[in-house]
């Protein structure tokens, strides 16, 4: 019998050893070298990432911005086909809804396109539109997308009128001398 307690003995001991080395006895946890490395490269990393993730997000807010263009485009030739007496509406806002509710068209209300879009301010870009009034019914108008913070909201200002040839500046509002997309 003795010689089954000095075997479990040596067993018990050899576990003691075994959870100390393991960190389950002693001391648990990392020291603050082990955590500041993990630090150091989660930050690496974010900064690898944050440019990238800031380039994405101006890439998609002109397209977002051309996409607007388009849209209001085709609402300007739906709204004077409507009211072929007026021609291209004289605000931006005469092809939204007005916030009414149901929405019920009028020269002044077109309900053509939503009401952010006919606010002219849509993902970090400032859409203007402007009617040329010289003749009656109007025959023609610009549409200007810029930036609202050129470098952070995005970095080509867009441009297009009557013709509907959407055009580019990478430095300043773009005019109907700038390049075509």
């Amino acid at each position: 019998m003795d010689g089954g307690l000095e075997w479990i003995t040596i067993m018990l001991m050899q576990t003691d050893r075994r959870a100390i080395r393991c960190g389950v006895g002693g001391q648990a946890g990392f020291s603050l070298i082990e955590l500041l490395i993990v630090v150091a490269v989660i930050l690496i990393i974010a900064a690898i990432a944050v440019p990238d993730l800031l380039n994405s997000k101006m890439a998609a807010n002109e397209a977002s911005a051309v996409e607007s263009m388009r849209t209001i485009q085709t609402a300007i030739i739906a709204y004077s086909s409507s009211y072929p007496a007026i021609g291209y509406p004289a605000l931006l806002s005469d092809l939204g809804s007005g916030g009414a509710i149901p929405c019920v068209a009028a020269a002044n209300q077109a309900c053509l396109i939503d009401q952010v879009l006919a606010a002219g301010t849509k993902s970090g870009y400032v859409l203007t539109y402007v009617q040329d009034a010289s003749t009656t019914p109007s025959s023609g108008y610009t549409i200007n997308a810029d930036p609202i913070s050129r470098g952070r909201t995005g970095r080509r200002s867009f441009f297009t009128d009557t013709p509907g040839v959407i055009r580019f500046n990478p430095a300043a509002p773009a005019t109907a001398a700038d390049p075509p997309l």
